[in-house]
């Protein structure tokens, strides 16, 4: 009798797994280098159309779109497939049961059965809560991440600007707040805007300089850069990338931009009261020592515009990575 193992060779050379996204049409993708394997989120539908490589939104790595997959997506795929195989062997087996009835003086009878085992455990999965979600300006792919700052896993384009952007308009949306409140909370929030515009750009300018330390003069001070002090920065990217941030805006807006930080400096480490460091280095003639620095909401709108353009010099200047 011919027997052929027909549900089995029925499943073919390769067998397709469907890996399913989140609520959300999430799914997880992994870093294939060992020394990362950051996990992060892409949105189904969104991005690039037919993207064949993929790029690692910590560490930048790029690799086939396969290399992806996260160790719980392969350990599921793994299950379903053995699952569908041990089922065919199973219903190819069934084929084979006989029960052959007692017959002739010893009466003795033969017969097989193939009992059913339990089904092979789907190693299900869930994928995992990231931090933040960003839509890439540039491809509009959807992702999340854990941290903030990330490469675009479809066009590689960083998204540091996109967030110091962001982060801005948090701010300007702050000083509307601000303008509905009594005079005393008026002053604090315009004053926090302020520092909030300072540190989105020293956040902006530190993650720009750790990508691209590799490419300074010194690393290692390139990844510690702070942004707080613009004349102190201007002067330390000159030595570590041989660029003149100042070059990128107007003489009169970087004094501007100057001063402003300097008055943020005064209101988070001197109770906002002028001293006599801050007008020997600003020559500000609308303060006096001793006073209470005076910040207006059309300061912060000012520096909030000229921290985009900084933003996008320091982009165009710094080397490519």
């Amino acid at each position: 009798m011919a027997f052929g193992f027909d549900a089995f060779e029925g499943l073919g050379n390769q067998v397709s797994v469907t890996i399913p996204p989140d609520e959300n049409g999430y799914i997880g993708r992994e870093c294939p280098q060992p020394a990362c394997e950051g996990y992060f989120k892409v949105k189904l539908g969104t991005g690039l159309p037919g993207v064949e490589t993929r790029h690692c939104p910590y560490c930048g790595h790029t690799d086939s779109s396969g290399k992806f997959f996260t160790k719980a997506q392969v350990e599921y795929a793994k299950s379903v497939v053995l699952g569908q195989v041990v089922d065919a062997i199973r219903r190819d087996l069934k084929r084979l049961e006989f029960d052959h009835k007692p017959q002739g003086a010893f009466g003795i009878g033969l017969s097989m059965k193939v009992k059913d085992g339990p089904p092979v455990p789907i190693r299900y999965y869930r994928e995992e809560s990231l931090e933040t979600e960003v839509k890439c300006d540039s491809c509009a792919l959807e992702y999340s991440v854990f941290g903030v700052f990330a490469y675009c896993p479809d066009c590689r384009i960083h998204n540091s600007l996109q967030i110091l952007e962001r982060n801005l308009e948090l701010v300007r949306r702050q000083l509307t707040l601000a303008a509905t409140q009594d005079a005393e909370l008026q002053r604090h929030l315009v004053e926090d805007a302020l520092e909030n515009c300072v540190s989105a750009f020293d956040g902006f300018g530190r993650e720009c300089c750790r990508v691209c330390a590799a490419a300074s003069t010194d690393p290692g001070k390139a990844e510690s850069l702070s942004f707080q002090n613009l004349r102190r920065v201007a002067e330390r990217l000159n030595k570590l990338f041989g660029l003149d941030l100042a070059s990128t805006v107007s003489p009169q807006v970087w004094a501007r931009a100057d001063i402003l930080f300097q008055r943020r400096h005064l209101i988070s480490h001197k109770s906002g009261v002028i001293d006599a460091q801050y007008l020997t280095e600003t020559g500000d003639p609308q303060s006096m020592l001793g006073r209470r620095v005076q910040v207006e909401p059309a300061d912060v709108i000012e520096l909030a515009s000229v921290l985009k353009s900084l933003g996008s010099g320091l982009l165009s200047l710094l080397p490519r990575t």
